[in-house]
């Protein structure tokens, strides 16, 4: 290696540790959203090295890389035994949760190529990436509201189905409140007309079984369940292990054939997909194999103990906090907060950041007021006594604050837009309007978070109040446009 290259790797280095500098901490127990943390930083270090390891390998083809094989089905085994799996069922590791979804819902619709417009049941805290199966794939999506705990309605569900319906879904648990569905009784509902039914645990399906274990009073949810014929399960949430990886498991084998893609109508080598992407890097799925086995079963009980202390010590410390309460008790890992008239959930986030705890905003939905949403982790546990100091003066800091108004002015020409033709000028007016529009500097002089023209404010209270007063059309358009605008390079970087 020359003296050149060994400097300009050298520079390399630093910039990657230079530009990740303002990303959030995926360590330490602080980001209770997007990330989790085991707080186990040797099973990090091991996990790390096998993704590094395994990064050039191509789970395409298992026969040329049986280790990947090997490991893809060790992991399935360790799932189907703590989601009291049938002998017959199988699964198939995917690169996330969305994927997983997506696979669930397009094995359902290619099941029945005798529906010409099939839908499926979703309740309707169902997660978005039902609606982007919807999107990608034609399956109706018929959402049914929840009750007053936020749990489906199994009554309603079971009246929504119909001759097109091709999939019925619940989740364990759902992402916005924390709260498992009654699974029993939907699985029922669509076991009674042939159908199937998914479990969406992409979120709860590492740590329910290790709640029911450890006493905690879990609703069934796993393939114990008559009915229940597909589940999936994020390795890269409460596994802890790196991303992306997760699970769809199916009931038997012949649930998951239609998940399968051949083609052999072209002059290259036969295609043949288990999953929706062709090369699949081996990294994600050594790195999860790594944890999974690094922290075993008895270390997956210890951390579901501390994740579930760090819960219940939150819900009991917030019932001690004026101005903000838990929306419903939670089944599992995530928790809702909602304010009272006297401040807002968006000044709340912005306060918690500025005391190092990173927790996310969630606009509101229907008559569903907005809340702030906490994904808790193992490694919180140790920062509960901090977190909830930090709550308590961020909600004093909002009260002192008010509620966050938005100008009528700006209120007005949002209420103006039409969803369906927002372009870059409509863009860039309401950008205007929100005082968000910069001079579009390239990217050596930019600031953290700005691009082509954006300006994003620290604080970004307002512009979470601006978005809650959209319709959730016009916010997912104007989202949309957000970040086609974040997406455009300024300056070409030198090789």
């Amino acid at each position: 290696m020359t003296d050149d290259l060994t400097e300009h790797l050298s520079h390399l280095r630093a910039r990657l540790g230079s530009l990740q500098e303002d990303d959030l901490p995926v360590h330490g127990g602080r980001t209770l959203a997007y990330v989790y943390d085991s707080g186990l930083g040797a099973v990090d270090e091991l996990a790390r090295e096998a993704v590094a390891a395994y990064a050039g390998s191509n789970g395409l083809d298992p026969t040329a890389f049986p280790s990947l094989l090997q490991m893809e089905n060790d992991l399935v085994a360790f799932a189907a035994g703590i989601l009291d799996a049938p002998d017959s069922a199988v699964g198939t590791i995917t690169s996330g949760g969305t994927e997983s979804v997506l696979l669930a819902v397009q094995s359902a619709r290619d099941a029945h190529p005798e529906v010409t417009s099939p839908s499926m049941v979703l309740p309707s805290t169902a997660h978005a990436a039902f609606h982007k199966a919807a999107h990608y794939f034609g399956v109706r999506a018929v959402l049914v509201p929840v009750g007053p705990d936020f749990r489906a309605d199994p009554d309603a569900m079971a009246a929504a189905i119909d001759d097109s319906t091709v999939l019925v879904v619940a989740s364990a648990p759902s992402y916005a409140h924390g709260v498992v569905d009654p699974v029993t009784e939907v699985a029922a509902a669509a076991a009674a007309r042939g159908i199937r039914c998914h479990v969406d645990a992409c979120i709860g399906g590492w740590v329910l079984p290790y709640a029911a274990r450890l006493g905690r009073a879990v609703p069934p949810w796993t393939f114990a369940v008559e009915g229940v014929t597909s589940i999936s399960v994020d390795l890269h949430k409460y596994a802890y292990a790196p991303k992306g990886a997760s699970l769809l498991l199916h009931r038997t084998p012949s649930l998951r054939r239609p998940q399968y893609f051949a083609s052999a109508a072209w002059p290259g080598y036969t295609m043949l997909n288990s999953t929706m992407q062709s090369t699949r890097s081996g990294g994600p799925v050594a790195g999860a194999w790594a944890a999974v086995h690094a922290i075993g079963d008895a270390g997956y009980e210890r951390l579901t103990a501390e994740v579930f202390g760090a819960v219940d010590a939150l819900v009991a410390g917030v019932a001690d906090i004026d101005g903000v309460g838990v929306v419903v008790p939670p089944d599992s890992t995530l928790i809702a907060l909602v304010t009272d008239e006297t401040c807002d959930p968006f000044t709340i986030c912005d306060e918690m950041a500025e005391r190092d705890f990173y927790v996310q905003p969630q606009l509101s939905y229907g008559d569903q007021a907005a809340t702030v949403h906490l994904s808790v982790s193992a490694a919180t546990l140790p920062l509960v006594d901090d977190l909830l100091a930090a709550l308590a003066s961020s909600v004093e800091a909002a009260r002192a604050a008010g509620p966050v108004r938005v100008d009528p002015g700006i209120a007005a020409y949002v209420a103006s837009l039409d969803p369906a033709g927002i372009g870059d000028d409509e863009f860039d007016g309401l950008l205007e309007a929100a005082g968000l529009l910069g001079p579009g500097p390239g990217p050596d002089d930019a600031a953290p978070g700005t691009s082509s023209g954006l300006a994003l404010p620290s604080r970004m209270a307002e512009v979470n109040a601006l978005l809650d007063l959209a319709t959730p059309a016009l916010r997912e358009a104007v989202l949309v446009a957000f970040l086609d605008r974040l997406q455009r390079h300024g300056e070409r970087p030198s090789g």
